[in-house]
């Protein structure tokens, strides 16, 4: 039987997830389909009610349905309760919706992908505090990272750390990036300002880990000044793909699919695309 996958989103067209999971059902030669899907705003119950008669077997969800779902699902997982959000849902029986959010354990696998195995003790310095930093304060806190959370609207820092978190924190304004950013083993920037070619200032890196959470042309002002800083800088690719195998997993068991082939076809991809 032909497992039916898609991922929506309002706007969705430009979502690299349906390269990533064919490029794995293609390699497992799996009877199964995935597609991107628009879903407008404000109708993502109905929408839900309509995959579930067209036996869609499961979903990834981007904006602006991350919270949306979360009224017509029958289960969450911890994350999803604790972050506020999904962005993997599973039809597990007709109409039944489980939720799950695999942006924090694949923020993990990305970290350890280039090496980061451990942040036990660790300080890390975030960026911003929007959804996705919600995941990754999660994934930290779960971790035994020392979290410094630091956003615009400071409030709005001190209340995603204490939904997320199980630990206490640091938090404060972005004007404390230099002093924090000095100590800190790894920095991750979850806010977006690649899009209008700006980039936060960072002191020297001397080979730490700075971690963008976007890809593509987005992230390269913010990449390249941080590799111009000394630091050793990812882009937020490797993350991508790794919450996907997540979700993969979820829905067919097993081992997590390879990583790297659909990161290389993404890579391909926006090599041609930009």
């Amino acid at each position: 039987m032909m497992q039916k996958l898609a991922v929506i989103g309002d706007p969705v067209g430009h979502s690299l997830s349906p390269q990533i999971h064919m490029t794995w059902i293609d390699s497992m030669a799996l009877e199964a389909s995935y597609e991107s899907i628009r879903v407008p705003t404000g109708e993502t119950a109905a929408a839900l009610e309509d995959f579930a008669y067209k036996t869609f077997r499961g979903l990834n969800v981007t904006l602006p349905h991350k919270q949306a779902v979360l009224s017509s699902v029958s289960h969450m997982s911890p994350a999803v309760i604790a972050i506020g959000a999904a962005n993997t849902l599973t039809q597990s029986e007709p109409g039944q919706w489980s939720a799950d959010n695999t942006d924090a354990p694949g923020l993990m696998a990305a970290l350890k992908r280039v090496g980061v195995v451990s942040l036990e003790g660790k300080s890390v310095l975030l960026l911003g505090a929007g959804g996705a930093a919600r995941a990754a304060l999660f994934a930290l806190d779960q971790a035994g990272a020392d979290i410094t959370l630091l956003n615009r609207t400071v409030e709005k820092a001190g209340k995603a750390l204490s939904d997320c978190c199980a630990r206490d924190h640091s938090f404060g304004p972005l004007d404390d990036l230099p002093r924090i950013a000095e100590s800190a083993d790894l920095v991750i920037n979850s806010a977006s300002l690649g899009h209008g070619g700006e980039f936060f200032a960072l002191p020297k890196g001397e080979g730490r880990l700075f971690l963008e959470m976007s890809y593509g042309a987005p992230a390269g002002p913010q990449i390249d000044h941080a590799r111009s800083q000394g630091w050793a800088a990812e882009d937020g690719l490797g993350m991508l793909v790794c919450q996907a195998a997540e979700s993969f997993r979820i829905w067919f068991g097993g081992e997590l699919p390879d990583v790297e082939i659909a990161l290389e076809a993404c890579r391909e991809t926006l090599r041609l695309t930009e």
